[in-house]
């Protein structure tokens, strides 16, 4: 089916979770929907909060702007806006954003009628970003243990926040998450590659199947997962690199203060080493 034609036959009423009728429309190829709406509000109200910050700092410059959280003795309580209110009322906006973009995608799910994969999907990684300014923050009882909106600012909390462990590459859980991240790039290479050495072929040569991209992959491993197999897999990778880099930062603090690298004397305590 044409892709024109098939989109007059799902762009029809219907599939929306709240509003109805009332944004059941597109605008050029974006459906905007209830939820489009409340995507551009926050998302346009943390963008204008964010540079209103800006104003009352001292620097324009885009590698040096920070919306910082406020100090920890402000504990859970509402803080003045310049004294990290603006970053509490940004992270308000900025998960809006994400969750009216996710419910946004139920919704096109929905009017297609597949599967929940992709907001599902994007669902994990507001989970990871919810975990690091909301999750961890209230279980530590402040929300100075946020990291700050800025570029630099954001380098330096994450390398201070990993040291305040001895060295975050010990943590268990990041590692896991770094291996989940590294093969899930080393999965996409693997499988655009063999896609383009298929389908965009040199000029005058023809464009081969599947069959092909199995059998270079039977020949080079003895084993091919397939063209489904591969998007499985892919998903799998991704979620879980996601999830663990969420785990991995929720248990330093709330659930382990010491050093990393302290952590793993029960590996060399084990009997059997001595």
């Amino acid at each position: 089916m044409a892709l024109l034609s098939f989109e007059r036959k799902y762009r029809v009423r219907g599939g929306t979770l709240i509003g109805g009728d009332l944004f059941d429309f597109w605008v050029g190829p974006f459906f905007v929907g209830f939820f489009g709406v409340t995507t551009i509000f926050f998302a346009a109200l943390g963008t204008a909060l964010i540079f209103y910050g800006a104003a009352l700092g001292d620097t324009w410059n885009p590698w040096l702007i920070s919306i910082d959280p406020p100090d920890v003795s402000y504990g859970l309580a509402l803080a003045p806006l310049t004294e990290g209110g603006l970053w509490q009322i940004i992270t308000f906006c900025a998960i809006g954003a994400f969750v009216s973009w996710a419910l946004r995608e139920v919704e096109i799910c929905r009017k297609l009628g597949i599967g929940y994969h992709v907001p599902i999907a994007f669902g994990v990684a507001i989970f990871a970003y919810v975990t690091l300014v909301v999750i961890r923050p209230i279980w530590m009882g402040a929300w100075g243990y946020g990291f700050p909106y800025g570029i630099m600012s954001h380098l330096d909390w994450v390398s201070v926040t990993g040291y305040q462990y001895g060295n975050f590459h010990y943590n268990p859980a990041h590692m896991i998450a770094i291996t989940f991240f590294f093969t899930t790039c080393l999965a996409l290479a693997l499988h655009g590659g063999a896609v383009l050495s298929a389908t965009n072929p040199g000029q005058g040569e023809e464009v081969k199947a599947p069959e092909h991209e199995n059998a270079f992959f039977r020949d080079v491993m003895g084993y091919s997962i397939g063209t489904l197999g591969i998007h499985r897999l892919g998903l799998f990778l991704a979620l879980n690199a996601g999830f663990w880099s969420a785990i991995c930062i929720v248990i330093s603090g709330p659930l382990y203060e010491g050093s990393w690298i302290d952590w793993w004397n029960w590996w060399k305590n084990i009997p059997i080493w001595s």
